[in-house]
C-alpha cells in the first residue's frame, strides 16, 4: 500500500516539475517557411546553357559574309557544312546549301565564309570545284578521292565587293599569286595548241598557255602565255616565239631532219622562244605583243625588209608544188610559194599554171658590212632588177624523189630562150626596185617535163634503128653458127674413131720406155754400180794428178832431170 502511495506521489512530483519547466521556457517564435530551395544538380544545365550561348555569340561574331556561287553542275557538293571552301589547303568557309535554280539551268551554292575570309568577296575573285583531273599532262588532285571534292578559290584584288559569283568549270591555269608575267602572241592559226600547253626556252619548260581567242577581224589568233619567274627576264623586245608543237619533220634535197621539244609537246603542243644573236634587248613589259612564227627558222631569221611578189606562169605540170615550197637561187632560199592556180590562155589555147611567190631581195646582199653613216651602193630591189636584166628565170625541179615535193629554182639562162619580163602591177615604167611591183618571171621546162623530153628524143632515135634488118642478119649469123657447130661435132667424132686408138698405142709404148728408164736409174742397177766405180777411179786419178802438180811446183827441174831419189 505504501509502495503504491509512493509511486503516486512520485508521479505527482514529476508532473509538477514538468509544469514548472514549461512555464519557465520561452514561447517559440513562428518563422515563415521558404517556398523553394535550389538543388546543385541544376547547375549543370545552367552551365551548359551559358556555354551554348557564348558559343553562339562567338559564332555570330566570327561569322563572315555569305556568298552565292553558281555552277553548271553540283556533282560532289554536299550541304550541311560537309563541303569545305579552301585556299592553299586552309579552310575559309563551308557550303550551307545546294539548290537548283528556278529555270533548272544551273546550281546555286550558298557558302558561309569565315570572318577572316571577307577579302575573298572581291569582285574579281574566282571559284571552282576541285575534283580529280585526268589529262594528257598527268593526274592531279588525287586527295579528293579520299576526302571528297572541295571548292577552290583564287582571291581577287579589286576594291569592289560582290556576293554572287559564277563558278569556273575548270581550275584556272595561272592564279593571281603565281610569280611571272603574261605576254600576247599573234599567230595565223592555233596549230595544235591548247590551254595549259607548255612554253619552252632551250627545251626547258618555263611557262604555259593560259588563253587563246580568234581576233575580232577573223584574220588570226591571239594567244596569251604566262612565263614563270625568273625566266620572264629572258623575254626582251627582240625575243622571237614560234610553234614547237608535235613533230617538226622537214625533208629537203639535203636530207631529212626531225625536231621536237619534248614528248609533252608532241601530245599537247607547245611554244618556244629564244633571242637572236644580237640579244633579247630591253626587258619586255607584261602584256607585250609578239608575233608567233610557224617554225624556229622563220622566227630567228633576221630583218629581211619588204618582200617582193613574183608571178611564175608554168606551162607544165606543177605536181608536188604546194604553198610553202621554197624558192631558191643556186641553193640559197630567197622565199616561198604563196599560191598555186590554173588559168586558160585563150590566145595560146592552152592552160597555164600561175604560181605566186614571195621572195626577199635582201637575202641577195649576204652579210656585207656597211660603214656607219653610209648607204649601200644598191638596194636589194635594184640588185634583183639587175639579175632580171641578166636573164634570171625560173625552173621547176623535184626536191625529193621519195616524197615528190617540188621547188622553184632561179638561175641565169640565155636571153634568147626567154620571154621578156612583164610588169603586172605598179606605176607605168616601174621596175623591180619600185615598191608594190608584181613581176612575172619567165619559166623554162624543168623537172619531169625535161625528163619526158629526153625520153621522147631517145624514143625518136630508137625508132630510126632498122630492127628488122638487124633481126635478119642475126638470124643468118645463127644459121652459120649452127653449121659450124655441126662440122665441129663431126670432126670430134672422126677423131674419136681414127686418132684415139693410135694415141692409146703410143701411150702404151711411152709407158714401157718410162719403165725401162726407171729400172736403169734404180740404185741397184748395174749401170749405177759401174758409174759409181768409174767416178771413184776418176777421183783417184785426180788425186794423183794433184800430187804430181804439187811436186812439179816444188821441183820444176824434175821435168828435165827426172825425179831425184831420196837419200837416206
Amino acid at each position: 500500500m505504501n509502495g503504491d502511495r509512493t509511486d503516486e506521489a512520485g508521479k505527482t512530483g514529476d508532473a509538477g516539475d514538468a509544469v514548472h519547466l514549461a512555464e519557465a521556457m520561452p514561447a517559440p517564435e513562428k518563422a515563415r517557411q521558404k517556398d523553394w530551395v535550389p538543388s546543385l544538380i541544376w547547375l549543370i544545365p545552367i552551365l551548359a546553357a551559358i556555354i551554348g550561348i557564348s558559343l553562339a555569340v562567338n559564332t555570330v561574331i566570327q561569322r563572315g559574309p555569305e556568298i552565292t556561287i553558281t555552277f553548271r553542275s553540283g556533282g560532289g557538293l554536299e550541304a550541311g557544312n560537309k563541303t569545305k571552301v579552301k585556299y592553299k589547303d586552309i579552310e575559309i568557309g563551308v557550303v550551307q546549301s545546294v539548290t537548283l535554280s528556278e529555270d533548272r539551268s544551273y546550281v546555286l551554292v550558298k557558302v558561309q565564309l569565315k570572318k577572316e575570309a571577307k577579302s575573298f568577296t572581291a569582285a574579281d575573285s574566282r571559284f571552282w570545284v576541285v575534283r580529280p583531273r585526268l589529262a594528257l599532262s598527268g593526274i592531279s588532285e588525287l586527295s579528293t578521292l579520299v576526302f571528297g571534292p572541295h571548292i577552290g578559290v583564287d582571291p581577287g584584288v579589286a576594291s569592289e565587293k560582290k556576293y554572287t559569283f559564277t563558278g569556273l568549270e575548270s581550275p584556272p591555269i595561272v592564279t593571281r599569286d603565281a610569280s611571272g608575267k603574261q605576254y600576247v602572241l599573234h599567230a595565223a592559226d592555233i596549230g595544235s595548241l591548247d590551254i595549259g600547253a607548255p612554253v619552252y626556252y632551250r627545251r626547258m619548260k618555263v611557262g604555259q598557255v593560259v588563253a587563246y581567242n580568234v581576233d575580232q577581224n577573223g584574220q588570226g589568233i591571239t594567244v596569251r602565255i604566262f612565263v614563270n619567274t625568273p625566266y620572264d627576264r629572258l623575254v626582251g623586245i627582240n625575243t622571237r616565239f614560234w610553234h614547237a608543237s608535235g613533230i617538226d619533220m622537214q625533208i629537203s634535197p639535203s636530207g631529212a631532219s626531225l625536231k621536237t621539244q619534248s614528248f609533252a609537246s608532241i601530245v599537247l603542243g607547245g611554244l618556244a622562244f629564244q633571242s637572236p644573236e644580237e640579244g633579247p634587248g630591253p626587258k619586255a613589259k607584261e602584256n607585250t605583243a609578239f608575233t608567233l612564227a610557224e617554225s624556229q627558222i622563220q622566227a630567228l631569221s633576221g630583218n629581211e625588209g619588204e618582200p617582193q611578189m613574183i608571178l611564175f606562169n608554168f606551162k607544165q605540170s606543177v605536181r608536188g608544188l604546194v604553198p610553202g615550197a621554197e624558192i631558191s637561187f643556186r641553193g640559197i632560199v630567197l622565199g616561198k610559194v604563196k599560191s598555186v592556180g590554173i588559168e586558160y590562155d585563150s590566145s595560146q589555147q592552152e592552160f597555164v599554171m600561175p604560181v605566186l611567190g614571195e621572195v626577199y631581195p635582201a637575202r641577195l646582199s649576204g652579210t656585207v658590212a656597211v660603214d656607219e653613216g653610209k648607204q649601200p651602193a644598191h638596194t636589194p630591189q635594184q640588185r634583183l632588177q639587175s639579175m632580171l636584166d641578166r636573164g634570171l628565170a625560173a625552173k621547176l625541179l623535184t626536191a625529193n624523189l621519195l616524197t615528190g615535193h617540188a621547188y622553184i629554182a632561179l638561175d641565169f639562162f640565155p636571153k634568147g630562150s626567154l620571154s621578156k619580163v612583164v610588169k603586172k602591177a605598179g606605176p607605168p615604167g616601174a621596175d623591180a626596185s619600185a615598191p608594190g611591183t608584181l613581176i612575172e618571171l619567165p619559166t623554162i621546162p624543168g623537172g619531169s617535163d625535161e625528163i619526158q623530153a629526153h625520153i621522147a628524143e631517145i624514143t625518136r632515135k630508137l625508132s630510126k634503128v632498122p630492127f628488122d634488118q638487124i633481126g635478119d642478119d642475126v638470124r643468118q649469123s645463127l644459121n652459120a653458127l649452127q653449121h659450124t657447130l655441126d662440122s665441129a661435132g663431126r670432126l670430134a667424132e672422126q677423131l674419136n674413131n681414127d686418132v684415139a686408138p693410135e694415141i692409146a698405142g703410143a701411150m702404151k709404148d711411152a709407158r714401157k720406155a718410162l719403165g725401162t728408164v726407171e729400172r736403169t736409174l734404180a740404185e741397184d742397177a748395174p749401170l749405177q754400180q759401174d758409174l759409181r766405180e768409174a767416178l771413184q777411179e776418176l777421183a783417184r786419178a785426180a788425186a794423183s794428178l794433184r800430187v804430181l802438180t804439187d811436186y812439179l811446183e816444188r821441183h820444176p827441174e824434175a821435168i828435165i832431170r827426172g825425179k831425184r831419189e831420196d837419200k837416206h
